[in-house]
């Protein structure tokens, strides 16, 4: 009996193993998820102060050489420098591009925008957006003037960019026996280019209204449009051939006046026409060198990226920008929003040496290449 009973035992634990090893198997799938992750959880994860990123939403690269050639390389600089998370875009002359780009960076994580707008109406939207994600947005260059406004805007003092202009082209224009003057002012949408013409206009207005010289013409180009400007400038030409000064709002549409004028037989350097310009391009710079155009507007971008790279990493890391801005306000029609102007300066051939070359901001290399190397110093 005591032998049997061992025997049982045996068996028994035997059996007891046996469905012990056939338990084993992984458990059901229907398991896994609820133990591996949590279909909804209740709380996001904290962020650390200061995370997030900088995105810039560039407006185009067709009305000024400017916003990729200078303002993104700036801007790069700057962000690296500060070690900051950030991403540059170019909505290409599209509102609607610029509005999905502005959602994209909302939805990465951006923690401040940094707007050149296409137009106020849909850049009010963007802010909006972006507001109501708890998103900061500096107005770049261009303000919103629709909506409540930016957090901040940071630019130039844009009625001195065209009073500038007045100033150098005025004496210029006075000289001159029957002056014929016309306008080329920039993209109708674009609250700056009201701002420029408000500066050459507060110049050029005295001369119309005591007839000193004849306002020939006043137009606006759409989207600052480069080619558009060539045709619109040919037909103002075509009906008035006897043009003797042009105040355009940019090196872009100074140029195109320039081609306009060649294309009908005339070289504004030899008959004497004074051109205005803005931005000191490349294109620009060699007009000026060459005599075609009298002048461009030297808007220091590299300070004007810097200040906004300064003020975008402020915000992302919660700082207050009151040393920055030093109080002042620029109103947008609705409210008073922030501003850090900065102060233009204008470029002749008189000057190039001194301002934008001496700044790094151009080069002569650059500048002096193929016909244009006869109108550069020797000793550069």
């Amino acid at each position: 009996m005591r032998k049997l009973f061992i025997v049982l035992a045996v068996l028994l634990i035997a059996i007891l193993v046996a469905a012990c090893g056939a338990a084993t198997p992984a458990p059901a799938p229907t398991a896994a998820p609820a133990t591996e992750a949590p279909a909804e959880p209740t709380e996001a994860p904290a962020e650390p102060a200061g995370d997030g990123s900088i995105w810039v939403l560039l407006p185009d690269s067709a009305s000024s050489a400017r916003w990729e050639t200078d303002d993104r390389r700036f801007f790069e600089q700057a962000f690296e420098a500060a070690g900051v998370e950030y991403n540059i875009v170019n909505a290409e002359g599209d509102a609607r591009t610029q509005q999905t780009q502005a959602e994209q960076a909302i939805t990465a994580g951006a923690k401040v925008i940094l707007l050149v707008n296409l137009d106020s109406g849909s850049a009010a939207a963007i802010i909006a957006n972006a507001r109501d994600a708890g998103v900061k947005v500096v107005d770049y260059d261009r303000l919103t003037i629709e909506g409540p406004g930016a957090d901040v805007y940071v630019s130039f003092d844009n009625v001195r960019v065209g009073a500038t202009m007045g100033e150098v082209l005025e004496p210029l224009i006075d000289a001159q026996d029957d002056p014929q003057v016309v306008l080329l002012n920039g993209g109708p949408t674009d609250n700056n280019s009201t701002l420029f013409r408000e500066g050459y206009v507060s110049i050029a207005q005295p001369h119309f209204d005591d007839g000193s010289w004849t306002l020939v013409d006043d137009q606006w180009v759409p989207n600052w449009d480069n080619q558009e400007a060539l045709v619109l400038f040919e037909q103002i030409l075509t009906a008035n051939p006897d043009i003797t000064a042009v105040f355009a709002a940019n090196d872009g549409l100074g140029n195109a006046v320039i081609s306009a004028f060649k294309n009908a037989g005339i070289s504004p350097a030899e008959a004497g026409i004074p051109i205005s310009g803005q931005d000191a391009t490349v294109g620009g710079m060699q007009n000026v060198l060459a005599g075609d155009q009298a002048m461009s507007v030297y808007k220091p971008i590299k300070a004007e990226a810097e200040a906004a790279a300064a003020v975008a990493i402020a915000l992302l890391k919660g700082e207050s920008l009151d040393s920055m801005t030093g109080g002042l306000t620029l109103s947008n029609g609705t409210n008073d929003i922030p501003f850090i102007a900065l102060t233009p300066i204008g470029v002749t051939k008189d000057n190039i040496a001194e301002t934008v070359i001496a700044d790094g901001f151009r080069t002569w290399e650059e500048i002096c290449v193929g016909d244009f190397e006869q109108y550069c110093p020797a000793d550069r």
